[in-house]
C-alpha cells in the first residue's frame, strides 16, 4: 500500500470511529435522559387510576413504570432484598413504622408538596408514627369488609360471625393476612386489634380455628374478588375496589359489602420514598400531583372510595363511594407489634399450617 492510500484508509477508520462513537454517546445521552424522566412505583393491585398515571406522564413529561404486590409482607421483604429500584412505595400503617425505625426512607420535602395542606386532620391523628409527614405522606385509609351474593345467600348475620354459619360451609374464603383476620376475631370478641394479651389471643385463635376456618375453603388475599365474581364463593372478606372491579356494574345490586359495626382493622397507606431511588425530585412531583383536589378526587371517583385522607378532593367527586368514613367509626390501625408479632406468627402457624 503506498503512502497516499494509506494516509485515505487512516482517514476513513478514524472518521468511522468519530461516528460511531458519537452514535453511542447520543444513544447513552437519550437513555440517560429517558430514566431521568421515568418514576418507579410499586403499588398494591387496584389501586393505580390509569388515567390519573396518564395525566402525570403528559404534564411531567415523564413515564411511570408500575409494578403490584399482594401484602406488606411480600414488598417489604422484596425491598429488603434490594432488588427494589422503586421510587414511590405505598405501604400501611405498620410497615411504615418499621421501614422507618430500619433507616430504609428518604426524607419527605414538604416544601416540593404544597397539596400536603390537604391531607385531614383525621388521617394525621391516626399516623401516630409519622403525625409530621417527615417519611409519609397518606394515600388512602380504608378498611376490608365482607361482600355478600344477596342471589345465594339471603339470611345472615351482617357481622364476622358470618364465618361461622356452617351452612355456609366451603362457599367461603377469608384473606391469607394474619393481621387482618385476627383482627377480625379480636374486634368480634370486643378487644384490641393490637392486643398483645395472651388471653385475648387465645381466645381469637380458638375462634379462628374452632368455627371459622372449618367453614372456609381457604385464605386468599389475591384471587378472592375472581373467585367471588365467578360464583365459586358466596361471602368473601375482602376489598370493596377488589370486588366491584371483577363484578360488571349491572350485578352491583346483587352484592352486600359491609364494614361489621363491631369494627376491626383498618389501614392507612402512605407514599413513601425508599433509600436509594434515584428520581427524589420526579417522586416528590408526583406525591403533590396525587393530592391535587380534583386529581385525588378522580382517585376516589375510579374506586368508589370515601375521602378520608383529604379534605377538598370530595368538592370534585361524582359517584358515591362503596362505604362512607363514618363506617370507620369502630375500626383500628394495625400498629407496628415490634417483638410482640411473633405471639401473633405463632398463632397463625396454627392457623394456616395445621389442620
Amino acid at each position: 500500500m503506498n503512502k497516499k492510500m494509506h494516509f485515505i484508509f487512516i482517514v476513513i477508520i478514524f472518521t468511522i470511529s468519530i461516528v460511531f462513537t458519537a452514535g453511542c454517546a447520543k444513544e447513552e445521552a437519550v437513555k440517560k435522559q429517558s430514566d431521568t424522566n421515568t418514576l418507579y412505583l410499586y403499588n398494591w393491585t387496584y389501586y393505580t387510576p390509569e388515567s390519573v398515571i396518564e395525566k402525570f406522564e403528559e404534564e411531567f413529561n415523564a413515564k411511570v413504570v408500575l409494578d403490584y404486590f399482594g401484602s406488606n409482607e411480600d414488598m417489604f421483604a422484596k425491598l429488603k432484598a434490594g432488588g427494589s429500584g422503586y421510587d414511590i412505595v405505598f405501604p400501611s400503617q405498620d410497615y411504615v413504622s418499621i421501614m422507618m425505625t430500619l433507616d430504609m426512607l428518604t426524607p419527605i420535602d414538604l416544601e416540593k408538596i404544597p397539596n400536603s395542606r390537604y391531607i385531614s386532620d383525621l388521617a394525621l391523628s391516626k399516623a401516630t408514627y409519622d403525625p409530621l409527614m417527615n417519611y409519609s405522606v397518606p394515600y388512602f385509609m380504608g378498611a376490608a369488609g365482607i361482600a355478600v351474593n344477596t342471589k345465594k345467600v339471603t339470611d345472615y348475620p351482617r357481622d364476622w360471625s358470618i364465618f361461622s354459619q356452617t351452612k355456609l360451609k366451603n362457599r367461603m374464603s377469608m384473606l391469607d393476612d394474619m393481621r387482618e383476620v385476627m383482627g377480625d376475631a379480636l374486634a368480634h370478641l370486643g378487644y384490641s386489634v393490637n392486643t398483645t394479651d395472651e388471653k385475648e389471643l387465645k381466645e381469637a385463635q380458638q375462634l379462628i380455628n374452632g368455627e371459622w376456618k372449618p367453614n372456609l375453603t381457604k385464605f386468599d388475599a389475591e384471587g378472592f374478588a375472581k373467585s367471588f365474581s365467578s360464583g365459586e364463593f358466596y361471602v368473601v372478606q375482602g376489598y370493596a375496589e377488589a370486588i366491584f372491579e371483577e363484578i360488571e356494574e349491572d350485578r352491583w345490586d346483587d352484592v352486600d359489602f359491609f364494614l361489621p359495626e363491631e369494627g376491626g382493622p383498618m389501614y392507612l397507606d402512605s407514599m413513601v420514598i425508599p433509600k436509594g431511588a434515584k428520581h427524589i425530585e420526579l417522586a416528590h412531583q408526583f406525591i403533590d400531583f396525587i393530592h391535587r383536589p380534583e386529581i385525588y378526587a378522580e382517585f376516589l371517583d375510579r374506586f368508589r372510595f370515601p375521602s378520608s385522607v383529604h379534605t377538598e378532593a370530595m368538592n370534585y367527586t361524582t359517584k358515591e363511594p362503596f362505604y362512607v368514613e363514618s363506617d370507620l367509626a369502630n375500626y383500628e390501625l394495625k400498629n407496628d407489634l415490634g417483638e410482640n408479632l411473633a405471639a401473633y406468627d405463632e398463632i397463625w402457624q396454627t392457623v394456616r399450617y395445621t389442620d
